[in-house]
């Protein structure tokens, strides 16, 4: 598993929380900036992979192709980063760089708070099912690398140490790292 480079949106004023609605979707829509190198694991996992799958989300699709212009990946909506529950009322104004939104929203997030997107418990489902879907494409490719997103890639993670994988506990949060995983 592979997290994506990082993104193209690059704004961190303080913003509301309506307004950091907006800057996710823009998060969404850009694309990664290419980087001078890349972790030396990364290149040679991606080189010698036999099947690369995405999430449907450009920074996932783009890293793909930045680390390996040759490979035809598989985009996937099931590999897609959980969301954050944005708060539809106003919080009086309350302005926060969007950094600090991630936490706070990612942090309500796990506590429970899911207004209008997906549960940790429904994103913890879906996580099994990628898992699911990995295995199953190593069974056929022998090899597969997911160029995913950090949160859900974590979820993955789990759900293929119950499985028996063997991997590091965690996998790298930092943009372009490798994490491998293997039976």
């Amino acid at each position: 598993m592979i997290r994506h480079g990082k993104s193209k949106c690059i704004e961190n004023n303080p913003i509301t929380c309506k307004e950091f609605k907006k800057w996710v979707e823009k998060y969404d829509e850009y694309g990664v900036f290419e980087e001078n190198s890349y972790p030396s694991e990364t290149l040679e996992r991606i080189t010698k992979i036999n099947i690369v799958m995405t999430s449907d989300l450009r920074r996932s699709i783009d890293s793909a192709k930045i680390l390996n212009p040759n490979i035809k990946a598989i985009s996937v909506p099931l590999f897609r980063e959980t969301e954050l529950s944005v708060p539809t009322k106003k919080l009086w104004g309350l302005k926060l760089s969007p950094s600090i939104w991630t936490v706070i929203l990612r942090c309500l997030w796990l506590s429970g708070y899911s207004s209008q997107c997906e549960s940790l418990s429904n994103a913890k489902q879906r996580a099994k099912e990628a898992s699911e879907v990995l295995v199953e494409c190593t069974k056929e490719h022998e090899s597969v690398a997911l160029v995913g997103h950090g949160f859900f890639n974590l979820l993955i993670a789990k759900e293929l140490q119950k499985k028996g994988w063997k991997g590091k506990k965690k996998t790298s949060s930092k943009h372009w790292n490798c994490t491998t995983y293997s039976r």
